[in-house]
Protein backbone atom coordinates (compact mmCIF):
# COMPACT_ATOMS: atom_id res chain seq x y z
CA UNK A 1 0.00 0.00 0.00
CA UNK A 2 1.76 3.12 -1.23
CA UNK A 3 0.60 6.46 0.11
CA UNK A 4 0.15 9.29 -2.38
CA UNK A 5 0.32 11.82 0.42
CA UNK A 6 3.56 11.85 2.46
CA UNK A 7 1.95 11.29 5.85
CA UNK A 8 4.96 9.57 7.37
CA UNK A 9 7.39 12.25 6.18
CA UNK A 10 5.19 14.89 7.82
CA UNK A 11 5.06 12.88 11.05
CA UNK A 12 8.86 12.42 11.09
CA UNK A 13 10.00 15.95 10.20
CA UNK A 14 7.26 18.06 11.83
CA UNK A 15 8.66 18.08 15.41
CA UNK A 16 12.24 19.00 14.55
CA UNK A 17 11.48 21.51 11.79
CA UNK A 18 8.57 23.27 13.46
CA UNK A 19 10.41 23.00 16.78
CA UNK A 20 13.46 24.77 15.35
CA UNK A 21 11.37 27.92 14.94
CA UNK A 22 11.27 28.15 18.75
CA UNK A 23 14.58 30.03 18.54
CA UNK A 24 12.89 32.82 16.57
CA UNK A 25 10.05 33.38 19.04
CA UNK A 26 10.54 36.61 21.01
CA UNK A 27 11.22 35.99 24.68
CA UNK A 28 8.13 36.73 26.77
CA UNK A 29 8.72 34.26 29.56
CA UNK A 30 9.12 30.50 29.64
CA UNK A 31 5.38 29.84 29.38
CA UNK A 32 5.43 30.74 25.67
CA UNK A 33 8.05 28.05 24.94
CA UNK A 34 6.23 25.51 27.07
CA UNK A 35 2.88 25.97 25.38
CA UNK A 36 4.46 26.14 21.93
CA UNK A 37 6.22 22.78 22.49
CA UNK A 38 3.13 21.13 23.97
CA UNK A 39 1.05 22.33 21.00
CA UNK A 40 3.59 20.79 18.58
CA UNK A 41 3.50 17.50 20.47
CA UNK A 42 -0.31 17.46 20.56
CA UNK A 43 -0.53 18.30 16.84
CA UNK A 44 1.94 15.52 16.05
CA UNK A 45 0.02 13.03 18.20
CA UNK A 46 -3.29 14.00 16.59
CA UNK A 47 -1.88 13.62 13.06
CA UNK A 48 -0.34 10.25 13.96
CA UNK A 49 -3.61 9.01 15.47
CA UNK A 50 -5.60 10.21 12.46
CA UNK A 51 -3.26 8.51 9.99
CA UNK A 52 -3.34 5.21 11.86
CA UNK A 53 -7.12 5.30 12.31
CA UNK A 54 -8.04 6.18 8.73
CA UNK A 55 -5.09 5.07 6.56
CA UNK A 56 -3.80 1.94 8.29
CA UNK A 57 -5.40 -1.52 7.95
CA UNK A 58 -4.82 -3.78 10.95
CA UNK A 59 -5.45 -7.02 9.06
CA UNK A 60 -2.75 -6.30 6.47
CA UNK A 61 0.67 -7.64 7.60
CA UNK A 62 2.50 -5.92 4.73
CA UNK A 63 4.21 -2.53 4.87
CA UNK A 64 1.70 0.31 4.53
CA UNK A 65 1.93 4.05 3.80
CA UNK A 66 5.20 3.44 1.96
CA UNK A 67 7.25 6.39 0.75
CA UNK A 68 10.35 6.10 -1.40
CA UNK A 69 12.28 9.11 -2.69
CA UNK A 70 15.87 9.19 -3.92
CA UNK A 71 18.00 11.26 -1.58
CA UNK A 72 21.69 10.94 -2.54
CA UNK A 73 22.27 9.68 -6.08
CA UNK A 74 25.93 8.69 -5.74
CA UNK A 75 25.15 6.22 -2.94
CA UNK A 76 21.71 5.25 -4.22
CA UNK A 77 20.47 6.38 -0.82
CA UNK A 78 16.69 6.63 -0.54
CA UNK A 79 14.30 8.23 1.93
CA UNK A 80 12.24 5.09 2.56
CA UNK A 81 9.50 5.07 5.15
CA UNK A 82 6.75 2.59 5.91
CA UNK A 83 4.88 1.13 8.88
CA UNK A 84 3.41 -2.21 9.82
CA UNK A 85 1.99 -3.87 12.93
CA UNK A 86 5.42 -4.01 14.56
CA UNK A 87 6.14 -0.28 14.34
CA UNK A 88 2.70 1.22 14.99
CA UNK A 89 2.75 0.46 18.74
CA UNK A 90 6.18 2.05 19.46
CA UNK A 91 5.25 5.10 17.34
CA UNK A 92 2.04 5.72 19.31
CA UNK A 93 3.94 5.11 22.55
CA UNK A 94 6.56 7.67 21.48
CA UNK A 95 3.94 10.33 20.78
CA UNK A 96 2.11 9.71 24.04
CA UNK A 97 5.16 9.63 26.33
CA UNK A 98 6.89 12.59 24.64
CA UNK A 99 3.78 14.75 25.01
CA UNK A 100 3.54 13.91 28.71
CA UNK A 101 7.30 14.35 29.21
CA UNK A 102 7.00 17.84 27.74
CA UNK A 103 4.26 18.59 30.25
CA UNK A 104 6.39 17.06 33.01
CA UNK A 105 9.27 19.41 32.08
CA UNK A 106 7.16 22.44 33.07
CA UNK A 107 9.46 23.42 36.00
CA UNK A 108 12.50 23.73 33.69
CA UNK A 109 13.32 27.44 33.44
CA UNK A 110 17.04 27.58 32.64
CA UNK A 111 17.54 27.85 28.87
CA UNK A 112 14.12 26.30 28.33
CA UNK A 113 14.12 27.21 24.63
CA UNK A 114 17.01 24.80 23.92
CA UNK A 115 15.64 22.17 26.32
CA UNK A 116 12.31 21.90 24.51
CA UNK A 117 13.94 21.90 21.08
CA UNK A 118 16.14 18.97 22.10
CA UNK A 119 13.07 17.05 23.25
CA UNK A 120 11.42 17.68 19.88
CA UNK A 121 14.58 16.60 18.05
CA UNK A 122 14.47 13.32 19.99
CA UNK A 123 10.81 12.99 19.01
CA UNK A 124 11.66 13.15 15.30
CA UNK A 125 14.55 10.74 15.63
CA UNK A 126 12.49 8.14 17.46
CA UNK A 127 9.54 8.30 15.04
CA UNK A 128 12.01 8.18 12.13
CA UNK A 129 13.70 5.06 13.46
CA UNK A 130 10.44 3.16 14.00
CA UNK A 131 9.22 3.99 10.48
CA UNK A 132 12.52 3.55 8.56
CA UNK A 133 12.61 1.07 5.69
CA UNK A 134 16.22 1.77 4.72
CA UNK A 135 19.21 0.53 6.72
CA UNK A 136 21.25 3.72 6.41
CA UNK A 137 18.23 5.86 7.30
CA UNK A 138 17.72 3.56 10.30
CA UNK A 139 21.33 4.23 11.35
CA UNK A 140 20.98 8.01 10.89
CA UNK A 141 17.85 8.10 13.06
CA UNK A 142 19.62 5.89 15.61
CA UNK A 143 22.47 8.43 15.78
CA UNK A 144 20.14 11.44 15.86
CA UNK A 145 19.31 10.56 19.47
CA UNK A 146 22.88 10.90 20.76
CA UNK A 147 23.36 14.68 20.63
CA UNK A 148 20.01 15.66 22.25
CA UNK A 149 20.41 13.11 25.05
CA UNK A 150 24.02 14.16 25.67
CA UNK A 151 23.05 17.83 25.92
CA UNK A 152 19.98 17.15 28.05
CA UNK A 153 22.18 15.17 30.42
CA UNK A 154 25.17 17.48 30.55
CA UNK A 155 23.20 20.75 30.86
CA UNK A 156 20.19 19.84 33.01
CA UNK A 157 21.46 16.87 35.03
CA UNK A 158 22.62 16.46 38.62
CA UNK A 159 25.99 16.92 40.25
CA UNK A 160 27.70 14.13 38.27
CA UNK A 161 26.01 15.04 35.00
CA UNK A 162 29.20 15.44 32.96
CA UNK A 163 30.47 12.02 34.03
CA UNK A 164 27.12 10.41 33.19
CA UNK A 165 26.82 12.20 29.86
CA UNK A 166 30.36 11.21 28.86
CA UNK A 167 29.73 7.59 29.84
CA UNK A 168 26.48 7.58 27.86
CA UNK A 169 28.06 8.96 24.70
CA UNK A 170 31.05 6.60 24.88
CA UNK A 171 28.88 3.53 25.28
CA UNK A 172 26.28 4.42 22.67
CA UNK A 173 28.74 5.82 20.12
CA UNK A 174 30.89 2.72 20.58
CA UNK A 175 27.90 0.50 19.93
CA UNK A 176 26.95 2.58 16.89
CA UNK A 177 30.29 1.74 15.24
CA UNK A 178 29.29 -1.92 15.18
CA UNK A 179 25.85 -0.96 13.87
CA UNK A 180 27.41 1.02 11.03
CA UNK A 181 29.72 -1.87 10.11
CA UNK A 182 26.73 -4.20 9.96
CA UNK A 183 24.71 -1.73 7.86
CA UNK A 184 27.51 -1.24 5.32
CA UNK A 185 28.33 -4.95 5.21
CA UNK A 186 24.74 -5.97 4.50
CA UNK A 187 24.29 -3.16 1.99
CA UNK A 188 27.40 -4.01 -0.02
CA UNK A 189 27.19 -7.80 -0.01
CA UNK A 190 25.58 -9.86 -2.75
CA UNK A 191 24.25 -7.22 -5.15
CA UNK A 192 25.71 -5.65 -8.27
CA UNK A 193 25.08 -2.27 -6.72
CA UNK A 194 24.74 -1.30 -3.04
CA UNK A 195 21.23 -1.68 -1.64
CA UNK A 196 19.92 -0.76 1.78
CA UNK A 197 16.24 -1.47 1.16
CA UNK A 198 14.67 -3.69 3.82
CA UNK A 199 12.47 -5.42 1.22
CA UNK A 200 15.40 -6.56 -0.93
CA UNK A 201 17.59 -7.41 2.05
CA UNK A 202 14.84 -9.64 3.45
CA UNK A 203 15.22 -11.88 0.36
CA UNK A 204 19.01 -11.94 0.50
CA UNK A 205 20.86 -14.99 1.80
CA UNK A 206 24.34 -14.92 3.32
CA UNK A 207 26.98 -17.50 4.23
CA UNK A 208 26.37 -18.59 7.82
CA UNK A 209 29.71 -17.23 9.06
CA UNK A 210 29.06 -13.82 7.49
CA UNK A 211 25.51 -13.74 8.84
CA UNK A 212 26.87 -14.44 12.34
CA UNK A 213 29.31 -11.52 12.01
CA UNK A 214 26.51 -9.18 10.92
CA UNK A 215 24.28 -10.44 13.73
CA UNK A 216 27.00 -9.87 16.33
CA UNK A 217 27.60 -6.31 15.12
CA UNK A 218 23.93 -5.41 15.37
CA UNK A 219 23.55 -7.25 18.68
CA UNK A 220 26.35 -5.25 20.34
CA UNK A 221 24.66 -1.98 19.31
CA UNK A 222 21.28 -3.17 20.62
CA UNK A 223 22.85 -4.57 23.80
CA UNK A 224 24.12 -1.08 24.67
CA UNK A 225 20.83 0.65 23.92
CA UNK A 226 18.43 -1.92 25.42
CA UNK A 227 20.51 -2.47 27.67
CA UNK A 228 21.70 -6.08 27.88
CA UNK A 229 24.27 -7.11 30.49
CA UNK A 230 27.24 -6.57 30.63
CA UNK A 231 26.81 -3.40 28.51
CA UNK A 232 24.24 -1.85 30.85
CA UNK A 233 26.39 0.12 33.29
CA UNK A 234 25.72 3.50 31.64
CA UNK A 235 22.00 3.25 32.43
CA UNK A 236 21.97 3.66 36.25
CA UNK A 237 24.40 6.59 36.08
CA UNK A 238 22.40 8.27 33.33
CA UNK A 239 19.05 7.85 35.11
CA UNK A 240 20.57 8.86 38.42
CA UNK A 241 21.67 12.26 37.06
CA UNK A 242 19.17 13.15 34.30
CA UNK A 243 16.15 15.40 34.78
CA UNK A 244 13.04 13.28 35.28
CA UNK A 245 11.46 14.41 32.00
CA UNK A 246 14.60 13.17 30.20
CA UNK A 247 14.36 9.92 32.20
CA UNK A 248 10.80 9.49 30.91
CA UNK A 249 12.07 9.60 27.33
CA UNK A 250 15.01 7.31 28.10
CA UNK A 251 13.04 4.65 29.98
CA UNK A 252 9.84 4.96 27.94
CA UNK A 253 11.25 5.05 24.41
CA UNK A 254 15.04 5.02 24.05
CA UNK A 255 15.53 1.59 25.66
CA UNK A 256 12.85 0.16 23.37
CA UNK A 257 14.77 1.14 20.25
CA UNK A 258 17.27 -1.67 20.86
CA UNK A 259 14.55 -4.28 21.30
CA UNK A 260 12.78 -3.00 18.17
CA UNK A 261 16.01 -3.25 16.15
CA UNK A 262 16.58 -6.78 17.43
CA UNK A 263 13.20 -7.83 16.01
CA UNK A 264 13.22 -5.67 12.89
CA UNK A 265 16.74 -6.41 11.64
CA UNK A 266 18.14 -9.45 13.44
CA UNK A 267 14.99 -11.56 13.36
CA UNK A 268 13.65 -10.46 9.98
CA UNK A 269 16.86 -10.12 7.98
CA UNK A 270 19.21 -12.60 9.72
CA UNK A 271 17.05 -15.60 10.67
CA UNK A 272 19.71 -18.32 10.55
CA UNK A 273 22.03 -16.42 12.88
CA UNK A 274 19.10 -15.63 15.18
CA UNK A 275 18.33 -19.34 15.36
CA UNK A 276 21.91 -19.99 16.46
CA UNK A 277 22.02 -17.09 18.94
CA UNK A 278 18.56 -17.49 20.47
CA UNK A 279 19.65 -20.03 23.15
CA UNK A 280 22.37 -17.62 24.25
CA UNK A 281 19.90 -14.73 24.27
CA UNK A 282 17.61 -16.86 26.42
CA UNK A 283 20.41 -17.45 28.93
CA UNK A 284 21.42 -13.77 28.94
CA UNK A 285 17.81 -12.64 29.39
CA UNK A 286 17.35 -15.00 32.33
CA UNK A 287 20.64 -13.88 33.91
CA UNK A 288 19.54 -10.28 33.45
CA UNK A 289 16.31 -10.83 35.39
CA UNK A 290 18.13 -12.55 38.24
CA UNK A 291 21.15 -10.21 38.31
CA UNK A 292 19.28 -6.89 38.16
CA UNK A 293 16.73 -7.70 40.88
CA UNK A 294 19.17 -8.11 43.84
CA UNK A 295 21.39 -5.37 42.40
CA UNK A 296 18.38 -3.05 42.44
CA UNK A 297 17.70 -3.99 46.06
CA UNK A 298 21.24 -2.92 46.98
CA UNK A 299 20.89 0.60 45.53
CA UNK A 300 20.54 3.48 47.98
CA UNK A 301 19.76 5.98 45.23
CA UNK A 302 16.03 5.96 44.36
CA UNK A 303 16.50 6.58 40.63
CA UNK A 304 19.22 3.95 40.34
CA UNK A 305 16.96 1.40 42.00
CA UNK A 306 14.28 2.05 39.39
CA UNK A 307 16.94 1.99 36.65
CA UNK A 308 18.04 -1.52 37.64
CA UNK A 309 14.40 -2.59 37.71
CA UNK A 310 14.25 -1.49 34.05
CA UNK A 311 17.26 -3.70 33.30
CA UNK A 312 15.44 -6.63 34.92
CA UNK A 313 12.22 -6.05 32.98
CA UNK A 314 14.07 -5.78 29.68
CA UNK A 315 15.16 -9.39 30.30
CA UNK A 316 11.59 -10.51 29.61
CA UNK A 317 11.70 -8.82 26.20
CA UNK A 318 14.94 -10.65 25.33
CA UNK A 319 13.44 -13.99 26.42
CA UNK A 320 10.28 -13.37 24.37
CA UNK A 321 12.37 -12.61 21.27
CA UNK A 322 14.57 -15.67 21.87
CA UNK A 323 11.57 -18.02 22.23
CA UNK A 324 10.85 -17.87 18.46
CA UNK A 325 7.11 -18.40 18.98
CA UNK A 326 4.07 -16.31 18.14
CA UNK A 327 3.16 -16.13 21.82
CA UNK A 328 6.63 -15.19 23.04
CA UNK A 329 7.23 -12.51 20.40
CA UNK A 330 3.79 -10.97 20.97
CA UNK A 331 4.57 -10.97 24.70
CA UNK A 332 7.89 -9.21 24.04
CA UNK A 333 6.12 -6.51 21.99
CA UNK A 334 3.50 -6.11 24.73
CA UNK A 335 6.29 -5.80 27.32
CA UNK A 336 7.90 -3.06 25.18
CA UNK A 337 4.67 -1.06 25.33
CA UNK A 338 3.89 -1.92 28.96
CA UNK A 339 7.32 -1.06 30.35
CA UNK A 340 7.34 2.12 28.25
CA UNK A 341 4.37 3.38 30.26
CA UNK A 342 5.38 2.00 33.67
CA UNK A 343 9.07 2.99 33.48
CA UNK A 344 8.25 6.54 32.37
CA UNK A 345 5.72 6.94 35.21
CA UNK A 346 8.07 5.63 37.90
CA UNK A 347 10.85 8.00 36.88
CA UNK A 348 8.42 10.91 36.71
CA UNK A 349 7.10 10.23 40.21
CA UNK A 350 10.57 9.60 41.66
CA UNK A 351 11.82 12.86 40.14
CA UNK A 352 8.94 14.94 41.47
CA UNK A 353 9.30 13.32 44.92
CA UNK A 354 13.05 13.98 45.07
CA UNK A 355 12.51 17.60 43.99
CA UNK A 356 10.11 18.12 46.89
CA UNK A 357 12.11 16.51 49.68
CA UNK A 358 15.57 17.46 48.29
CA UNK A 359 16.80 13.90 48.92
CA UNK A 360 17.72 11.00 46.62
CA UNK A 361 18.91 8.33 49.07
CA UNK A 362 16.28 5.94 50.35
CA UNK A 363 17.76 5.48 53.82
CA UNK A 364 17.31 9.22 54.43
CA UNK A 365 13.61 9.16 53.52
CA UNK A 366 10.57 7.99 55.47
CA UNK A 367 7.04 9.07 56.30
CA UNK A 368 6.36 10.84 53.00
CA UNK A 369 2.92 9.26 52.67
CA UNK A 370 1.54 11.44 55.49
CA UNK A 371 2.06 14.88 53.88
CA UNK A 372 1.96 13.59 50.26
CA UNK A 373 -0.88 11.02 49.97
CA UNK A 374 -1.50 11.63 46.23
CA UNK A 375 2.10 10.91 45.26
CA UNK A 376 2.04 7.89 47.58
CA UNK A 377 -1.09 6.54 45.85
CA UNK A 378 0.28 6.97 42.33
CA UNK A 379 3.74 5.67 43.24
CA UNK A 380 2.21 2.58 44.86
CA UNK A 381 -0.05 1.96 41.85
CA UNK A 382 2.81 2.02 39.35
CA UNK A 383 5.02 -0.07 41.64
CA UNK A 384 2.27 -2.70 41.71
CA UNK A 385 2.09 -2.52 37.91
CA UNK A 386 5.86 -2.99 37.74
CA UNK A 387 5.78 -6.08 39.96
CA UNK A 388 3.18 -7.61 37.60
CA UNK A 389 0.02 -7.29 39.69
CA UNK A 390 -2.94 -8.97 37.90
CA UNK A 391 -5.11 -6.40 36.18
CA UNK A 392 -2.08 -4.33 35.12
CA UNK A 393 -0.24 -4.48 31.80
CA UNK A 394 2.98 -5.87 33.31
CA UNK A 395 1.22 -9.04 34.47
CA UNK A 396 -0.18 -9.85 31.02
CA UNK A 397 3.13 -9.16 29.25
CA UNK A 398 5.21 -11.35 31.56
CA UNK A 399 2.59 -14.12 31.59
CA UNK A 400 2.50 -14.24 27.78
CA UNK A 401 6.32 -14.40 27.66
CA UNK A 402 6.13 -17.34 30.10
CA UNK A 403 3.68 -19.13 27.81
CA UNK A 404 5.90 -18.35 24.83
CA UNK A 405 8.99 -19.99 26.29
CA UNK A 406 7.06 -22.98 27.69
CA UNK A 407 5.40 -23.73 24.31
CA UNK A 408 8.52 -23.12 22.21
CA UNK A 409 9.30 -26.16 20.02
CA UNK A 410 12.94 -25.07 19.66
CA UNK A 411 14.04 -26.03 23.16
CA UNK A 412 14.02 -29.31 25.08
CA UNK A 413 11.73 -29.80 28.05
CA UNK A 414 14.33 -29.70 30.83
CA UNK A 415 15.99 -26.42 29.69
CA UNK A 416 12.52 -24.85 29.40
CA UNK A 417 11.62 -25.95 32.92
CA UNK A 418 14.93 -24.61 34.26
CA UNK A 419 14.55 -21.26 32.48
CA UNK A 420 10.96 -20.94 33.68
CA UNK A 421 11.99 -21.72 37.25
CA UNK A 422 14.76 -19.09 37.20
CA UNK A 423 12.37 -16.52 35.68
CA UNK A 424 9.90 -17.28 38.46
CA UNK A 425 12.62 -16.55 41.03
CA UNK A 426 13.15 -13.18 39.32
CA UNK A 427 9.42 -12.44 39.57
CA UNK A 428 9.57 -13.25 43.30
CA UNK A 429 12.55 -10.91 43.76
CA UNK A 430 10.80 -8.03 41.97
CA UNK A 431 8.23 -7.31 44.73
CA UNK A 432 11.03 -7.42 47.31
CA UNK A 433 12.97 -4.44 45.94
CA UNK A 434 9.85 -2.50 44.90
CA UNK A 435 7.99 -2.95 48.20
CA UNK A 436 11.22 -2.23 50.08
CA UNK A 437 11.48 1.01 48.11
CA UNK A 438 7.91 1.98 49.03
CA UNK A 439 8.51 1.13 52.70
CA UNK A 440 11.69 3.23 52.91
CA UNK A 441 10.13 6.19 51.12
CA UNK A 442 6.60 6.43 52.45
CA UNK A 443 6.28 4.65 55.78
CA UNK A 444 7.56 5.61 59.20
CA UNK A 445 7.80 9.18 60.55
CA UNK A 446 11.39 10.25 59.77
CA UNK A 447 10.71 13.19 57.43
CA UNK A 448 7.27 13.91 58.85
CA UNK A 449 8.77 14.66 62.25
CA UNK A 450 11.86 16.44 60.91
CA UNK A 451 12.06 20.14 61.76
CA UNK A 452 11.22 22.58 58.94
CA UNK A 453 10.57 19.72 56.53
CA UNK A 454 6.93 20.63 55.95
CA UNK A 455 8.06 23.53 53.78
CA UNK A 456 9.20 21.09 51.13
CA UNK A 457 6.61 18.35 51.56
CA UNK A 458 3.96 19.64 49.17
CA UNK A 459 1.66 17.07 47.61
CA UNK A 460 1.15 16.49 43.91
CA UNK A 461 -0.46 19.32 41.94
CA UNK A 462 -3.03 19.10 39.11
CA UNK A 463 -0.37 18.95 36.37
CA UNK A 464 1.46 16.05 38.00
CA UNK A 465 -1.77 14.20 38.75
CA UNK A 466 -2.84 14.64 35.13
CA UNK A 467 0.44 13.18 33.83
CA UNK A 468 0.26 10.23 36.25
CA UNK A 469 -3.38 9.41 35.53
CA UNK A 470 -2.83 9.68 31.75
CA UNK A 471 -0.19 6.94 32.04
CA UNK A 472 -2.12 4.85 34.57
CA UNK A 473 -5.22 4.57 32.36
CA UNK A 474 -3.52 2.71 29.45
CA UNK A 475 -1.63 0.51 31.95
CA UNK A 476 -4.94 -0.66 33.43
CA UNK A 477 -6.65 -0.78 30.01
CA UNK A 478 -3.95 -3.04 28.54
CA UNK A 479 -4.03 -5.19 31.67
CA UNK A 480 -7.78 -5.72 31.31
CA UNK A 481 -7.94 -5.92 27.49
CA UNK A 482 -4.48 -6.77 26.02
CA UNK A 483 -6.01 -7.71 22.67
CA UNK A 484 -5.87 -4.01 21.79
CA UNK A 485 -2.06 -4.28 21.53
CA UNK A 486 -2.04 -7.84 20.20
CA UNK A 487 -4.35 -6.83 17.34
CA UNK A 488 -1.65 -4.46 16.10
CA UNK A 489 1.18 -6.98 16.03
CA UNK A 490 -0.27 -10.49 15.71
CA UNK A 491 -0.39 -10.63 11.88
CA UNK A 492 3.09 -9.16 11.51
CA UNK A 493 4.51 -11.60 14.07
CA UNK A 494 3.04 -14.53 12.13
CA UNK A 495 4.60 -13.19 8.94
CA UNK A 496 8.03 -12.83 10.57
CA UNK A 497 7.96 -16.36 11.99
CA UNK A 498 6.51 -17.96 8.84
CA UNK A 499 9.33 -16.49 6.76
CA UNK A 500 11.70 -17.51 9.52
CA UNK A 501 10.84 -21.22 9.49
CA UNK A 502 10.28 -21.65 5.76
CA UNK A 503 13.34 -19.81 4.56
Amino acid sequence: MTSYFPWLTIIVVLPIFVGSSIFFIPYRGNKVFRWYTICICLLELLITTYVFCYHFQLDDPLIQLEEDAKWINIFDFHWRLGIDGLSIGPILLTGFITTLATLAAWPVTRNSRLFYFLMLAMYSGQIGLFSSRDLLLFFIMWELELIPVYLLLSMWGGKKRLYSATKFILYTAGGSIFLLIGVLGMGLYGFNEPTLDFERLANQSYPVSLEIIFYLGFLIAYAVKSPIIPLHTWLPDTHGEAHYSTCMLLAGILLKMGAYGLIRINMELLPHAHCLFSPWLLIVGTMQIIYAAPTSLGQRNLKKRIAYSSVSHMGFIIIGIASITDTGLNGAILQIISHGFIGAALFFLSGTSCDRIRLVYLDEMGGISIPMPKIFTMFSSFSMASLALPGMSGFVAELVVFFGIITSPKYLLMPKILITFVMAIGIILTPIYLLSMLRQMFYGYKLFNALNSNFYLVDSGPRELFVSICILLPVIAIGIYPDFVFSLSVDKVQTILSNYFHR
